[in-house]
């Protein structure tokens, strides 16, 4: 199963979809870095593949070609990579 970056809700779609694809829940657009395998905040133009051209919007469809949809497991660890960041954030936020 797959999760949409954008909403969070769980989708199912082939291995191979259209670049115009779209969320059932939220409309989105689902060929975008965030739902990208690659995608990493930390590397440089966010994207650990290094030949992937730089993008420069996130969140709409792009035409990346070493676009990989991310699983729900690699979803579940950066939102809680988040998770522990806010919270360490708040302890130190009064």
């Amino acid at each position: 199963m797959n999760v949409c970056a954008l909403c969070n809700k769980m989708i199912v779609i082939d291995k191979y979809f259209s670049r115009s694809a779209t969320c059932p829940s939220c409309s989105g657009d689902l060929h975008i870095c965030f739902n990208c395998t690659f995608y990493s905040e930390s590397s440089h133009n966010k994207c650990v593949e290094p030949k992937a051209e730089f993008q420069r919007t996130r969140d709409k469809a792009n035409f990346c070609d070493y676009f990989i949809f991310m699983d729900s497991d690699q979803a579940t660890s950066k939102t809680d990579k988040n998770d522990v960041k806010k919270k360490f954030d708040d302890l130190f936020r009064q």
